[in-house]
């Protein structure tokens, strides 16, 4: 029989990965996703939206900037700062940040008009109830809005590339389970809601592999630990296999580094 697995460790061990580095670095990059997932959703001014897991706020200064009233939540301060600065420098004050667990969101049922999550959600530990709370707090015809990475796509091997050298505590479930059509079908569909997905390219863009490498394993969270809890020769050995995996995925050739990262973009409509 296994084990059962330590959410609770689990989730303790992913705030201090996602605490390293500054994922605001890599996030800012991905902020095209948040405007194109608050177009899908169709947000409207004055809705009242939900950002989880929102990290340095890509989703939440996309739905602001609509004219929503946005609540931007995360378990990691450091990321609600760099949010927190971004809309100050935006002059946006229609956003209220809060820290938030996305397991136990502290809101009432039936809050919001919209929730959203760009690669933020799927990284909790205990993936139905997470499901669950998005569900919980979104209002009879309301929204759902993600943007997932999928498990074939360039970041679901890349997670895979880490895993291979630093194995995930027995029994975790893969984030990238929420990029598939299925996980998301099997989570909502009972709870009548519509699930509509878009396949959608997200083009990481650096000079070379050697570009992308120094800069995830400087600032984003994951490889950041993963290269430091490596020995020399194991950082090594990883550096080597996300090298490959870079320019074998790479489409520009030799003049520049552009990486396909597949993902979906989900809109569920609460019923």
């Amino acid at each position: 029989m296994s084990t059962p697995i330590d959410l609770a460790a689990l989730k303790n061990r992913q705030m201090a990965a996602w605490a390293s580095g500054d994922y605001a670095v890599i996030g800012t990059t991905l902020q095209i996703v948040g405007e194109q997932l608050a177009e899908a959703c169709d947000l409207l001014c004055d809705e009242h939206v939900l950002d989880v897991a929102a990290g340095n706020g890509n989703a939440t200064l996309a739905a602001a900037r609509r004219g929503c009233n946005v609540r931007s939540t995360d378990y990691v301060a450091a990321l609600l700062e760099r949010g927190e600065d971004r809309a100050r420098a935006e002059r946006l004050d229609n956003v209220v940040f809060q820290m938030a667990d996305a397991e136990a969101l502290p809101f009432e049922d039936a809050s919001f008009d919209a929730v959203l999550s760009t690669f933020g959600v799927m990284f909790a530990p205990d993936q139905t109830k997470a499901a669950s709370e998005l569900a919980r707090v979104c209002r009879p015809g309301g929204r759902i809005g993600l943007a997932n990475w999928t498990p074939e796509g360039f970041v679901g091997q890349m997670f895979k590339t880490l895993g291979k050298h630093l194995p995930p505590p027995p029994g975790a479930q893969s984030p990238t389970q929420w990029g598939t059509e299925v996980w998301l079908h099997k989570h909502f569909d009972e709870r009548d809601f519509l699930v509509q997905v878009t396949q959608r390219i997200f083009n990481f863009r650096y000079r070379n592999a050697g570009h992308f490498i120094d800069t995830f394993r400087s600032w984003y969270g994951p490889v950041h630990k993963a290269f430091a809890a490596l020995p020399a020769d194991g950082a090594t050995a990883l550096e080597n296999d996300m090298t490959e995996l870079l320019n074998r995925s790479n489409r520009a050739g030799e003049k520049s580094l552009v990486v396909p990262g597949e993902y979906l973009e989900v809109v569920i409509t609460r019923r």
